[in-house]
């Protein structure tokens, strides 16, 4: 039995968490390593919330499209979150040095 890994991007459904699993994968010709993405819905009892990452496993049929069932969630949402806030603080750090290196350089800025 495989068990799939990816994060939940939507939960709107009853009892049911849309999981989004990544691969990465070579173009057979030209060996360029390509991403590609696959959408499951999946069975969630447990009660998965948007932006966590879980492992799933094929189940009996839920459904025509549900054939999947969470075992368990992996990391929490809460933990990816302070993530994405230090991120920000780090693009917005990156913005105002740049703006700082254009003045020095002299270039215009629109302005006559």
């Amino acid at each position: 039995m495989k068990i799939f890994t990816g994060h939940v991007i939507d939960t709107k459904m009853t009892n049911t968490a849309t999981v989004e699993v990544e691969r990465v994968v070579a173009h057979p010709v030209y060996k360029k390593r390509i991403r590609k993405v696959k959408k499951y819905h999946v069975h969630d009892e447990i009660g998965a919330e948007k932006g966590q990452i879980v492992h799933f496993v094929a189940s009996k049929p839920y459904s025509k499209l549900k054939k999947w069932k969470i075992i368990e969630v992996v990391i929490d949402a809460k933990d990816k979150k302070v993530k994405a806030k230090d991120s920000k603080d780090s693009t917005q750090k990156n913005k105002n040095t740049k703006t700082a290196v254009n003045k020095k350089k002299g270039k215009k800025t629109g302005k006559k």
